[in-house]
């Protein structure tokens, strides 16, 4: 049996650069929730500091998620995300999970 994978990442707009960081963030969303294997693609905006974005991924096992790294609007974002942000991200197995 295969396992979800949860992905929480956090990313904060270097200066100046806010708004593109929105923007990139905002056009992964249709695309990436349009994946067979994701069951989750949302998007939420930190309410005490501008600019950091947390992205909250589900994918349905790491076939899913592999699928999800190797499409082209995920490389686009790679290719532009480390100019407009400082990121980190959590790769989660669920252990207790309602």
């Amino acid at each position: 049996m295969t396992s979800h994978i949860k992905i929480v990442a956090v990313l904060t707009a270097r200066q100046g650069k806010a708004e593109a960081l929105h923007s990139l963030l905002d056009g992964m969303i249709a695309p990436s929730r349009a994946e067979p294997g994701n069951l989750r693609y949302d998007l939420w905006a930190d309410q005490v500091q501008p600019g950091r974005y947390v992205l909250d991924e589900l994918y349905e096992n790491g076939e899913a998620l592999a699928a999800h790294r190797a499409s082209p609007h995920f490389q686009a974002y790679l290719a532009s995300v480390n100019d407009l942000a400082e990121r980190s991200a959590l790769t989660l197995d669920p252990l207790a999970v309602a």
